[in-house]
């Protein structure tokens, strides 16, 4: 089945991950994500209070996550461009500066490839 490009989505949430994220917004208020390139916390997805970091002029907004924006760096969304990222839940230590560190579990980053359908939607719309 084709999609048209609205119905692309390039980053969802598991239903583990968006309870969490609710979880933590009732504690911090309004939350964004940035998908970690850096050398502490390896690649993962980094939430933050919203007020609390600062977007990079040309950081790329993937979408939302259960009404949370979703960045990442332009070099990191080259390497992903072609993928759906897929956040979800797993037991272990947050990242040391993401909300979640305390809790017992973090955020991880899961992918599926884009089909070629997919792509092809993506490019027409211009976000790709």
């Amino acid at each position: 089945m084709s999609q048209n490009a609205t119905e692309v989505i390039k980053v969802l949430a598991t239903p583990a991950a968006e309870a969490l994220i609710e979880r933590l917004r009732e504690r911090h208020g309004a939350l964004l994500f940035h998908q970690s390139g850096g050398c502490c916390d390896g690649s993962s997805p980094m939430c933050y209070p919203q007020d609390d970091f600062i977007v990079g002029d040309s950081d790329v907004q993937l979408g939302e996550i259960a009404g949370a924006p979703f960045y990442m760096s332009p070099s990191q969304y080259e390497y992903w461009k072609h993928t759906q990222l897929i956040i979800d839940v797993v037991e272990g230590r947050g990242g040391m500066f993401s909300l979640e560190n305390g809790e017992g579990v973090r955020f991880l980053t899961r992918s599926r490839l884009f089909t070629d359908d997919e792509v092809e939607s993506l490019k027409a719309a211009g976000r790709f």
